[in-house]
């Protein structure tokens, strides 16, 4: 025996009968045999598990808590046990958000890569964008509405963990007495407390004005040249402007005191035009997991539940009263009260609650349907034995659904409401899931959605034809290299046919293992045991011998891999069987 092999001694796992085993390290063995004799028990439930085990175990207590301690397997001993990772056909992620351009960091190295070398265009006109100046932002500012009362804010914390009390301490030296924390305004000596596990947003207060006299005046004089007459209140607003950018990092806010409607102004990237103003571009501007680049709308899914109407009066045969809107008909209480309500709305709209739905006119379930917006109505209702009056507005059955589903903590409600919804694309993004103005930043007229709506062989193609300048290529040049590396091995496993966009949850257990592979190709660890699962299964015959032939580099880059396979060929070109 010598550290160069794995040893099994007294293996009694499920159907193992008190197995002794040695498994030469560094090489590629194959567990073949029928079906129920053991071979998953022996590698995945007793080498991999004891592995695994072995090396949480060495990790700091506070480590442990956050990973799942498996249990120690029925053996007496195992020896020349390494790290142990798994890929079999039960790991596919179930994230809705994972995505094969995801899981294999692929998606990672493209966020990267527009994010250095994209260029961004107007999300509106398509215009290329530019960076606007300090005097181009004062005019924007001062062509606002007479009256109007703002804030001029600079963000020093956009999204950070962390209590944040050196930022506090420096606003406080600096002179400014009001900051913006998470959108509240607070003075500075009242800061507040913050959770440093969680993200907050610092920004701070550098003037409040009205809008009122802050136009350029100018006086021409009798040559024909103009000469610009002094105005207080521009020369403050510009002062401001300046320190707002220089505190901000280029980057400023100007909030409707009023209303809080917020626009952002960047000395970095402006469309002149259309007067709109994006952030610094960072790689978590591309990120669909991330508030900075998801759209708001669906948060980043690409898809919304949204109400059915169809499904909230499922038999039109019904009256109101004997419960044709669904959501309202669970309980007797619900459906007597909105049945009031209804009866007043009928008063005003020529039905009662005593008609069949269907007999009602397009207008009428339009009414019930969608609401009535301000329009208030006289109901009463005993309460308590005591009569009471009400004067409320009717906000519809459809958004009525909406706004408890999103407004309730029960999961049980939630479940009750979702059988009235159903999955539709979301209106603000098409289902690209990212800000507008992020999806108008391109590459070779591309954005970084349209990359993802590529298969891998067509994107091989597409990256090995980019068109970029000599500038572009050098701060690319290491990013393309590992993009293209990654989209070799998936090619290597026979997924060419796969887009980066496909979500992992949709993928079957041969195709999600095979990515596990290649991402392991990638990751290029040494030192490792390697247990694969059937990784040839629903494998066309042309790409097996591609996948062999990844499961030899794996083992070529000083890993052990054990494979429990019945493909006759992995068996043949395997080390060991």
């Amino acid at each position: 025996m010598t550290l160069n092999d794995i040893v099994v001694k007294g293996a009694r796992m499920h159907n193992l009968k008190n197995i002794d085993v040695r498994i030469p390290k560094n090489s590629m063995t194959v567990m073949t045999g029928l079906s129920g004799s053991g071979k998953s028990s022996l590698a995945f439930d007793t080498i991999y598990a004891e592995g695994q085990r072995r090396y949480v175990e060495s990790m700091s207590t506070y480590a442990r808590q956050f990973l799942e301690l498996m249990q120690k397997p029925e053996v007496d001993s195992i020896e020349g046990l390494s790290p142990a990772i798994s890929i079999d056909q039960k790991s596919a992620s179930r994230n809705p958000r994972s995505t094969v351009g995801t899981v294999t960091e692929i998606y990672d190295y493209l966020r990267l890569l527009f994010a250095k070398v994209g260029v961004p265009h107007c999300p509106n006109c398509g215009k290329l964008i530019e960076r606007q100046s300090a005097s181009q932002i004062v005019d924007i500012i001062a062509d606002m509405e007479e009256g109007k009362r703002i804030m001029l804010l600079a963000p020093v914390v956009r999204g950070r963990k962390g209590s944040q009390i050196r930022t506090f301490e420096k606003i406080k030296q600096e002179g400014f007495v009001r900051m913006r924390v998470d959108g509240e305004v607070n003075n500075i000596l009242e800061i507040p407390e913050l959770d440093e596990n969680k993200a907050h947003n610092v920004e701070i207060v550098v003037d409040r004005l009205v809008v009122k006299s802050l136009k350029k005046t100018v006086k021409k004089l009798s040559s024909g040249q103009e000469l610009d007459l002094p105005n207080p209140d521009r020369s403050r607003l510009a002062d401001s402007v300046e320190t707002s950018l220089k505190h901000g990092n280029g980057v400023m806010y100007v909030v409707d005191y009023d209303t809080g409607v917020e626009q952002i102004f960047s000395e970095h990237f402006a469309c002149s035009d259309c007067e709109i103003s994006i952030a610094e571009i960072e790689p978590r501007s591309f990120s669909f997991n991330s508030p900075h680049g998801a759209c708001p709308e669906c948060h980043g899914l690409g898809t919304k539940l949204e109400v059915n109407a169809d499904l909230v009066v499922p038999s039109t045969s019904l009256t109101i009263a004997e419960g044709a809107i669904a959501p309202w008909a669970s309980s007797a209480q619900q459906l007597n009260w909105f049945n009031k309500i209804l009866t007043a709305v009928g008063q005003e709209y020529g039905f009662t609650i005593n008609q069949k739905f269907k007999a009602l006119s397009k207008e009428q379930k339009e009414v019930i349907l969608y609401g009535t917006d301000d329009q208030r109505y006289h109901v009463e209702s005993s309460m308590g034995g005591e009569k009471k009056q009400f004067h409320l507005k009717y906000e519809g059955v459809v958004p009525y659904v909406q706004r408890v589903y999103s407004e309730t903590d029960s999961d049980y409600t939630q479940r009750k409401l979702e059988e009235y919804m159903e999955l539709s694309t979301c209106p603000d993004c098409g289902g690209a899931r990212l800000r507008k103005e992020i999806l108008a930043v391109h590459i070779a007229e591309k954005s970084i959605i349209d990359v993802t709506h590529l298969s891998v062989e067509e994107a091989v193609e597409f990256f090995g034809s980019l068109d970029l300048t000599e500038t572009q290529r050098h701060i690319a040049k290491i990013i393309l290299q590992e993009i293209g590396a990654r989209l070799s091995f998936l090619t290597e496993v026979g997924l060419s046919y796969l887009t980066l966009e496909r979500r992992a949850n949709t993928l079957s257990g041969g195709e999600a293992q095979r990515i596990r592979l290649a991402t392991q190709i990638g990751s290029k660890l040494s030192g490792v045991i390697y247990v694969l699962d059937e990784p040839s299964i629903g494998l066309h015959q042309n790409d097996n011998e591609k996948l062999i032939k990844t499961m030899h580099a794996l083992r070529d880059l000083g890993n052990t891999v054990i494979v429990v396979e019945h493909d006759v060929d992995t068996m043949l070109q395997s080390d060991y069987i």
